[in-house]
């Protein structure tokens, strides 16, 4: 093998990539952060963006800054010199030169850790775009891939009383990755949820999941796993739950897991009039001795499907519901609390009970806030529209992502559907691909729907697809009146197709622009048209029992550098209320109007 004398590393090295593809931050190193008293590391990070991935390619992160000789040599970053940005934010609305930036971009901070590390610590990530590789103190800690879901990276060996915490966040489009290179909506990067440290026991509780098995005996299931179990010597586990004085206690098994199965009477359900969340608390505990507690405020209720019907706690719902971005002009995609209680509190005045959240996971406050107001949940990952479905690289991404939401908001009372894919092409590949992860929904989590946003089938005109056996729900994505004109082909779909579960309308709309034109010269995609095309839509649903709910899209026009035209200007121009949030287009009173209408039928049966 011929060796190559002037070969320099950093400049002609272009497989540099392979020392940081493990290991691999997935579902399995996530820990239950429930109750934990948690360090914030969020404020101002230093920053630059790394268009060459130099960081990466020079290794950086060593901050070496003499060579094998001793002798000085030049940097070409600095750390502590780069300007600040905050965290959590998104780096597009940062400065207007990084907008429209895709690609890698370096995060940095020191922080002190004053206390001797008794046990594991930990470092939480609410979320990083897309692709986050993270190193303590010049250790490459692993890469963690999925840009709308948290995930935990072990720190405690690799602590010091001062350390430095370098990101490297990127954001590139690829083929293989989920989403992938073709979406609809803005694709923002940086560290946008929070990023914080927390300490756990040497034995400690991992993971905590609570759930109603049966609404009528009122029989609730806990289920619980321990982490560090190399030192596990036994134990029991108690939950408790104390407004009702309630107990109970099982011993954990030998593979450090255990499950408990109770009745209580007194259980109030949660429900969507009377959102009733208790605290609850588990315990692990050795020979009386307490080891490790987490607590959680979660609600009671039950979900099944009767032939075409939804039923919460035994009584028929219909989801009057509307989708939304996770998006606010100022913000971007880094949302803040006052963000989603603006968009629940306009929801509720369209008087919806039900909100898709579209088209990733957004940040847990969502699901946490809607066990506060009450309302219910579609959940989803991003296989949207064409992804590698052959690749088995791209399935491990998406069964990850889809594992590391179920186990972050298993507990929430208002998530009743998880989405499996959205608008995808029903070939042979995407069937196989979808079928393992409704079966990987279904292995986490038996306790919900499992569901996806499907197309029609075009040529038959019915809803047809081979993932239907699957689900649990039909999601059914159309746009009759606005991509394709024709309302006689929507009148024979409804009418010819004859589903045997219940059926979710997940998508319909228009665009809707605010036209100065006169009448008689209407613009295409004005707000009077969108007006129209809903009145129509709304009258073919009131007359389709099967259909269970209606989910307009969307509730605000966002960003999305794929609508370019005179009128979109960089903006889905589909949402009811303007991406301001300020003012109400027509179609949001024909919602209002209808949900009313289902709302007054629903009380008088």
């Amino acid at each position: 093998m011929e060796i190559i004398k002037n070969f320099v590393d950093n400049i002609h090295n272009e497989a540099y990539k392979d020392l940081y593809l493990s290991p691999v931050i997935d579902a399995g190193t996530y820990v239950f952060p429930g109750g934990r008293r948690e360090e914030s590391l969020d404020g101002s990070w230093n920053f630059s963006v790394d268009m060459y991935d130099n960081c990466l390619r020079a290794k950086w992160f060593l901050e070496e800054k003499t060579n094998l000789e001793g002798q000085m040599v030049p940097l070409d970053y600095g750390f502590d010199d780069w300007e600040e940005i905050p965290v959590p934010a998104v780096w597009n609305l940062v400065k207007p030169e990084y907008f429209y930036y895709e690609g890698p971009a370096v995060y940095s901070r020191r922080f002190l850790f004053d206390r001797k590390a008794e046990g594991h610590v930990f470092l939480r990530f609410g979320a990083i775009s897309y692709e986050a590789r993270i190193f303590l103190n010049g250790i490459f800690l692993g890469v963690h891939r999925g840009g709308s879901t948290p995930f935990c990276v072990e720190v405690t060996t690799h602590l010091k009383e001062e350390n430095r915490l370098i990101v490297i966040a990127d954001n590139t489009r690829r083929q293989d990755q989920v989403p992938s290179e073709n979406t609809d909506w803005f694709l923002y990067g940086g560290i946008y949820r929070s990023v914080s440290l927390f300490c756990v026991p040497d034995i400690y509780i991992k993971d905590m999941k609570v759930h109603l098995k049966d609404w009528e005996k009122k029989r609730v299931c806990v289920s619980m796993s321990l982490g560090g179990t190399s030192h596990f010597k036994g134990g029991e586990a108690v939950f408790s739950i104390p407004e009702l004085n309630l107990e109970e206690t099982v011993f954990v098994g030998t593979d450090g897991t255990a499950e408990m199965v109770f009745e209580v009477d007194s259980l109030s359900l949660w429900n969507l009039d009377s959102p009733k969340l208790y605290d609850v608390v588990l315990t692990y505990r050795l020979h009386g001795t307490i080891l490790d507690r987490v607590k959680d405020r979660i609600g009671f209720r039950s979900l099944k499907t009767k032939g075409n019907e939804i039923l919460l706690n035994g009584k028929t719902v219909f989801l009057r519901g509307v989708c939304l971005h996770e998006e606010s002009e100022e913000h971007g995609k880094a949302v803040t609390k006052e963000d989603i209680r603006q968009a629940f509190s306009k929801a509720r005045e369209m008087n919806c009970n039900f909100i898709r959240l579209a088209h990733y996971p957004h940040t847990e406050w969502v699901s946490q806030l809607a066990d506060e107001e009450g309302f219910l949940l579609w959940e989803e990952i991003p296989v949207y529209w064409w992804i590698d479905f052959a690749n088995e690289k791209t399935l491990v991404d998406a069964k990850n992502q889809l594992t590391e939401l179920i186990t972050r908001d298993y507990n929430r009372a208002s998530v009743i559907i998880w989405s499996v894919g959205n608008e995808n092409p029903d070939t042979d590949e995407r069937y196989h691909f979808m079928r393992e992860l409704a079966q990987t929904a279904r292995a986490c989590d038996e306790s919900r729907f499992i569901s996806a946003a499907c197309l029609v089938d075009a040529v038959n005109l019915r809803i047809a697809d081979r993932l239907e056996e699957h689900l649990d729900v039909i999601g059914f994505n159309e746009y009759y009146g606005w991509y394709d004109p024709d309302y006689e082909k929507l009148i024979t779909i409804l009418e010819d197709s004859k589903p045997d579960k219940p059926v979710v309308i997940s998508e319909f709309g228009a665009d809707g622009y605010l036209s100065t034109s006169q009448a008689g010269n209407q613009v295409r995609g004005s707000e009077e048209e969108q007006k129209e095309i809903y009145e129509k839509q709304v009258e073919l649903f009131k007359k389709t029992s099967y259909i269970q709910g209606t989910v307009p899209w969307i509730l605000f026009d966002y960003r999305t550098p794929k609508r370019l035209g005179a009128y979109q200007k960089g903006y889905n121009i589909k949402g009811l209320v303007s991406a301001d949030r300020k003012r109400e287009k027509p179609a949001f009173s024909v919602m209002k109007k209808f949900y009313e209408e289902v709302m007054i039928h629903e009380q008088t049966d």
